[in-house]
């Protein structure tokens, strides 16, 4: 027993994936295709996605803003679990992994949930919020470039309706947020933290899961 969080062994790992995730055959494809890739690392961890739908399930969301796309593995895990006329935006600057994206979403049969706009994410989103969309949307999922996570926290807090739910994920950044120094991208990171812990808007709190999430529920 422990009331500290278990170190992941690989061991570990293994089984929680066997036991703790329910992944679709077209979400398995899509995890051992983009595996192949140098960049693959950018892909989300399938207890990620599998506890991200079940957050979708319980906040009742049918409209999701996701930032950041990359191969389309965190929007096909939530679009599953959408209703019919649920709705993602989705936001990505890159043609050639979101391509890869759009083929899965099609070999699912979500493909029609999903809005993907390939331009900068603020634009979009700021395009969305001048259309008279806030307080329209659930939830929102922040994984592009760290250094823009404040101005994507505070454009989804407006598009968020009360109760809705920011998941922001890379918050312990392999750990370096915890250490001394740092780059541009942890530096920011650390920023967020500290921000959200400090946020009277929302309530919140970050967990290590994968490479750690904050979870922040506006009030």
């Amino acid at each position: 027993m422990s009331n500290k969080t278990l170190q992941m062994t690989e061991q570990l790992g293994r089984y929680l994936i066997e036991t703790g995730c329910r992944e679709s055959d077209v979400l398995t494809r899509l995890r051992t295709e983009t595996a192949q890739r140098q960049d693959f690392i950018m892909q989300i961890a399938p207890e990620q996605g599998q506890f991200m739908a079940l957050l979708v399930q319980l906040v009742n969301a049918r409209r999701i803003i996701e930032v950041g796309v990359f191969t389309g593995y965190s929007s096909l895990a939530i679009a599953d679990v959408l209703p019919d006329d649920g709705y993602i935006l989705a936001c990505d600057i890159n043609p050639d992994t979101t391509a890869i994206a759009r083929r899965y979403w099609q070999a699912a049969g979500v493909d029609g949930k999903i809005n993907l706009q390939l331009a900068p994410a603020l634009e979009t989103l700021n395009n969305v919020l001048a259309d008279g969309e806030a307080g329209t949307f659930d939830m929102a999922f922040i994984d592009a470039d760290k250094s823009s996570y404040d101005d994507y926290y505070e454009c989804c807090l407006k598009l968020l309706r009360p109760g809705g739910l920011v998941i922001l994920d890379n918050m312990l950044w392999s750990g370096r947020v915890a250490e001394e120094g740092g780059d541009a991208d942890t530096d920011a990171l650390k920023a967020m933290n500290w921000k959200i812990h400090q946020d009277d808007r929302v309530d919140m709190v970050l967990l290590p899961l994968a490479d750690g999430i904050m979870l922040a529920r506006k009030r």
